[in-house]
């Protein structure tokens, strides 16, 4: 599942930037127009707002959706736990409660972190497709793309910090390292 996803993510990005790329570039006078000379405005207003859809809001809602259900998943747990030991069962229901909301945090903030960091470039491009003449990319583009691309930087470590059972599996990762006052008995692992 994790390779088709990747796949399909490369195969629509690959696909999406060679259809745009290629019936819009051009050279003018020695100057590249990358992705700027369309036939008709018509055209790259229907393109921009099919990006911003595409690209923003199906991806705030494939958030939501996929954590709405890992939330669904979690809440039959602590049922069926609940159902199994009455004794512990306010251990267990409290576990489930703080996973839970460990869960919908993390969510609230993955998805807002996404939707700030990203709304600007889209913006923007809003922006510079209502233009009737496009213009070059000045710095604030370039700013606004920075911000985009570092949450993708940063979202790993969201992860990390936040979810405990990621927590765990990088931790495994990490190889043990003897140093050679400890002897060969123990180890520094956590």
């Amino acid at each position: 599942m994790i390779y088709s996803a990747m796949a399909v993510v490369w195969i629509i990005s690959f696909i999406n930037d060679i259809a745009l790329a290629l019936p819009n570039s051009g050279v003018i006078d020695g100057v590249c127009y990358p992705h700027g000379m369309w036939k008709n405005q018509t055209a790259r207003i229907v393109y921009s707002f099919w990006n911003v859809l595409f690209f923003y809001v199906i991806i705030l809602f494939i958030f939501v959706f996929c954590y709405w259900r890992i939330l669904l998943v979690i809440r039959r747990q602590a049922r069926v736990m609940a159902c199994h030991a009455a004794s512990a069962s306010n251990a267990a229901e409290n576990q489930y409660n703080q996973i839970q909301s460990n869960v919908t945090r993390t969510m609230i903030f993955v998805s807002a972190c996404y939707a700030i960091s990203w709304l600007p470039i889209y913006i923007d491009l809003m922006i510079a497709t209502l233009r009737p003449y496009p213009a070059a990319h000045d710095g604030i583009y370039y700013s606004f793309l920075l911000t985009a691309y570092s949450y993708m930087c940063s979202n790993p470590f969201i992860y990390a910090i936040k979810l405990d059972p990621v927590r765990i599996v990088l931790l495994r990762l990490i190889r043990c390292k003897k140093t050679p006052e400890q002897g060969a008995g123990s180890a520094n692992c956590p």
